[in-house]
């Protein structure tokens, strides 16, 4: 199994659930693309919390660092703490800033509305989405390892179909923002095989989500 960073940051109000809202941030690397980076937050009240990620045309996070650009087109999805999916986003289109290699934005922005509880995001590359509708099901790319070298960047890894030429090579980086949650915590993870799923959820309070969507503008 294969392991990326995981690095958190607004830890002050990290394990305190009277805590009033807040944002966190967190940013790492992947080992090769199949890697899943899971997370789970505390909504105390009613609430738009918002995830974004900003690894692929970078930016300023929520603590106030600066995220270079270059890091790998990014998919979220959002799941209740009964496994159900809420919603998933892959492209934010206007909510992100382009890359200013690619033109495209590939950063990944969900803005939802939710109820107080606990909730669970996972962080992939494209175009590893869950197959669904339950964790236990995996992941597309699960056990590829580093697929996009089909999509021919000539490197082994994180080739992005970016529509330049028409290729190009980003790194393993990613970066994530959760908005306006009492806590969020993350998961150094990569994909693991379908018999620890159980596990693996019942360790990070997850139960499954659903989902699959996919770019029609790229190809497999």
């Amino acid at each position: 199994m294969n392991f990326g960073k995981l690095f958190g940051l607004g830890t002050a109000l990290l394990f305190s659930g009277a805590a009033a809202a807040a944002d966190f941030s967190f940013q790492g690397t992947f080992s090769q693309d199949d890697d899943v980076q899971l997370f789970s937050f505390e909504v105390g009240a009613s609430s738009t919390v918002t995830l974004r990620s900003l690894g692929y045309a970078g930016g300023v996070n929520s603590a106030g660092q600066i995220i270079t650009r270059g890091g790998f087109d990014t998919i979220l999805a959002l799941f209740d703490n009964s496994g159900t999916l809420i919603n998933s986003n892959d492209d934010g289109e206007e909510n992100v800033a382009p890359d200013i290699a690619t033109g495209q934005r590939w950063d990944a922005f969900l803005e939802t509305e939710l109820t107080p509880g606990s909730y669970s995001v996972t962080v992939m590359q494209f175009d590893n989405f869950a197959n669904g509708p339950d964790l236990a099901d995996g992941f597309f790319r699960q056990g590829e390892g580093n697929f996009t070298a089909g999509f021919g960047c000539g490197a082994d890894a994180f080739c992005d179909i970016s529509g330049v030429s028409p290729f190009d090579q980003r790194s393993n980086q990613w970066a994530f923002d959760v908005l306006n949650v009492n806590s969020a915590t993350g998961s150094v993870s990569a994909i693991p095989e379908p018999g620890t799923y159980g596990m693996l959820a019942a360790g990070l309070g997850l139960l499954g989500f659903a989902g699959k969507r996919r770019r029609s503008e790229k190809p497999n």
